[in-house]
């Protein structure tokens, strides 16, 4: 009895969002204005269930007949999901009227979503990975063309679909091979079989083929090709939820199966691809951002070079690069979501404002958000003291550790190409305006207090990461010996 009350308490976080989808789903059916009241609902759910993983962060089971693990660094991940899902629902109360998707639905997917991020953190087991991993891409498939009157949302719907559908098969195909080798689907069973089935080439094509369904996920090259169009024709704070959310997601997915690679069970054999595709996709990711006009299209491609940079820890096959990736996330999903919400602030109601140029002489216009987006830029450029910059120390520093030194000095070369086109977003605003056409061009920044409140919430956690990194870091790291 006792053991069945302590396991709901440890279930909580996924409770407070299955019962929170239950009321949202009464009061989009039964009240008149549900538009007005589900943001406020979504935002008590997910700041509660935030709150409580990380209150309960020293509780570590495995639930639910061996499938779910609560605790540790399940609870890190559910605590990065919540609380951005709850800044993504601050923004989206007065970006969504000028978005023309001003709908009750929009938060019950976003909620539903949630749930299958915190499905992916919490596996073990294979199937928990797949339902939570097609629980949150639906959403996202209906999330990417909520507003359907718009042609750009409607293709990038469509591309996300048929591409995600796609990765799908190859994941599916790498289980079943995973299920065939080793007779079952527990990620601990698979794992205490390691030693020996990791000499099976059928069994290594599993891996393999799973870590490319993953890779689709997570945007790396070459299998980002969906990212561009997607981000580019998704409401702003939709494409922030993409690259943040679902990127931490499916890391988490790709930690919990492959963990046993860390833990001394056996080599690294994954390294070579791993090391390729964090190369390429850090390469390609910066390289191409630079010639991006439009300020969405370059955070797409600067969200591949991110996912480069994270794959380093994975590569590096270690319980550091590990907590590496696990800070990197969290850093991330802070500095991306606030740099998407100022994107939705300045966005003007047809999808115009979204060229670089039309940031020149922001400072001007509007000093408080040219000196937020200034903050994030130079995280995501990875400028101290910013968390940004913590989040690539700790990947590069576990691939040195790991003999890999070679390509942590790609990732800093990358990271220097990046700065270029980060530092040109903050030029223009601060010294592009003077005389002008754009500067002449009349454009106007209106925004609710919600939305302000949503990007400063963001930069707080960007400054207090970077200032105090060891707190987080230490946290993550007690986690994973």
């Amino acid at each position: 009895m006792l053991n069945n009350i302590q396991e709901f308490y440890n279930m909580l976080p996924l409770v407070i969002l299955g019962a929170g989808i239950l009321i949202s789903l009464c009061i989009e059916m039964y009240v008149k204005d549900s538009e007005k009241i589900l943001p406020w609902v979504s935002i008590i759910i997910f700041l509660s269930a935030s709150f409580y993983s990380l209150a309960t962060v020293n509780s570590v089971s495995v639930i639910m007949q061996n499938m779910l693990a609560t605790g540790g660094t399940v609870n890190i991940f559910y605590f990065i999901f919540t609380l951005g899902a709850a800044i993504v629902s601050l923004l989206a109360v007065d970006y969504l009227k000028k978005y023309g998707a001003y709908y009750g639905e929009f938060y019950l997917l976003l909620q539903i979503s949630v749930l299958g991020m915190m499905f992916m953190a919490g596996a073990k087991d294979l199937f928990m990975i797949f339902l939570g991993l097609e629980i949150m891409s639906l959403c996202f498939y209906a999330l990417a063309g909520i507003n359907r009157k718009r042609l750009k949302a409607n293709e990038a719907s469509l591309k996300y679909f048929l591409l995600g559908a796609f990765a799908t098969g190859f994941l599916v195909y790498g289980i079943a091979l995973l299920y065939g080798i080793s007779h079952s689907t527990s990620i601990d069973i698979i794992a205490s079989k390691f030693p020996e089935l990791h000499s099976n080439l059928l069994f290594d094509a599993g891996i393999l083929l799973f870590l490319i369904g993953f890779s689709f996920k997570i945007a790396a090259f070459p299998f980002h090709m969906w990212v561009p169009d997607v981000y580019e024709g998704s409401s702003s704070i939709v494409a922030g939820l993409f690259s943040t959310g679902g990127k931490a997601a499916a890391f988490s997915a790709i930690i919990v199966t492959l963990g046993v690679l860390f833990n001394g069970a056996g080599n690294n054999i994954f390294e070579p691809y791993l090391a390729v595709i964090a190369v390429l996709s850090m390469v390609y990711g910066s390289i191409t951002a630079i010639a991006q006009t439009n300020i969405k299209r370059m955070l797409a491609y600067s969200s591949i070079a991110h996912a480069g940079y994270m794959i380093i820890g994975l590569a590096a096959g270690s319980y550091n690069g590990i907590a590496g990736i696990i800070f990197y996330l969290t850093a991330y999903t802070f500095m991306n979501l606030g740099a998407f919400g100022i994107v939705s602030l300045i966005e003007g109601r047809e999808e115009t404002n979204l060229e670089l140029k039309s940031y020149s002489g922001l400072a001007s216009r509007s000093p408080l958000l040219a000196a937020l987006l200034a903050i994030f830029m130079f995280s995501l450029a990875g400028i101290p003291p910013f968390a940004g910059f913590f989040g690539k120390y700790y990947v590069f520093i576990a691939a040195v550790k790991s003999h890999l030194t070679w390509l942590a000095i790609i990732g800093v070369l990358s990271s220097v190409i990046s700065v270029y086109f980060y530092l040109r977003v903050v030029v223009l605003m601060y010294f592009g305006g003077a005389g002008s056409k754009e500067s002449e061009s009349g454009l106007k920044v209106e925004y609710g207090n919600a939305s302000l409140l949503a990007v400063i919430i963001c930069v707080l956690f960007v400054i207090v990461i970077g200032i105090a990194p060891g707190s987080l870091i230490g946290l993550i790291s007690s986690f994973l010996r």
